[in-house]
C-alpha cells in the first residue's frame, strides 16, 4: 500500500489516539458504513500499515521512572560487531528502544529502571562490559512534555 486516501488516513488517526476503539464507533467518527471501514481497517492490518495494537502502560506505576537516553559508540563498525551488540542489548529488559543511528555514534537507546542505582548498575555491568562498545553518553530525561510513543 503506498498510498493513503482520507479515509484510510482518518482510521489510522482515530486508531493511534484509541486502539481500542469500536468498528461501529470508528466508522462512525469517519464517516463510513461498519463493513466498509472494517474492510479497510483489514486491509491496512494485511498490508502491514497497521503493524498491531499495544497498551500505553505507566512506567511510574511499574516502578521505572528513572529514564535516559544512551548514546553508544562502538570500537568495530563490522555487520558481525553490530550484531552481536543488538543480540545483547536485546537481552537487557531495561532497553526498551534501540535505534541504530547515523552520526558519531552508532547506536541511541532508550533506557528505563528505578533509580540512578539500577541505570549504574546497568551502564557499569551490561553496557560497559560488552567488547564492542567504545563510548557510553548519557542524557538523563528530566520532563517529557511530549510523548506520543505507542
Amino acid at each position: 500500500m503506498t498510498g493513503l486516501d482520507r479515509y484510510n488516513a482518518r482510521i489510522l488517526s482515530e486508531l493511534a489516539s484509541d486502539g481500542r476503539i469500536s468498528n461501529l464507533e470508528l466508522a462512525d467518527r469517519v464517516g463510513l458504513s461498519p463493513s466498509a471501514c472494517l474492510r479497510r481497517v483489514q486491509e491496512l492490518e494485511r498490508s502491514g500499515v497497521i503493524r498491531g495494537y499495544r497498551a500505553i502502560v505507566d512506567r511510574n506505576a511499574l516502578g521505572r521512572s528513572f529514564v535516559a537516553y544512551v548514546a553508544v559508540g562502538l570500537n568495530d563498525h563490522s555487520k558481525a560487531s553490530q550484531e552481536a551488540f543488538e543480540i545483547a542489548i536485546s537481552a537487557a529488559p531495561e532497553v526498551t528502544e534501540c535505534h541504530n543511528i547515523t552520526g558519531s555514534i552508532e547506536y541511541l537507546l532508550r533506557v528505563e529502571v528505578a533509580d540512578l542505582a539500577a541505570y549504574k548498575s546497568l551502564h557499569t555491568d551490561t553496557i560497559g562490559t560488552l567488547p564492542q562498545v567504545s563510548s557510553i553518553v548519557s542524557y538523563v530525561v528530566m520532563d517529557s512534555p511530549k510523548d506520543e510513543r505507542g
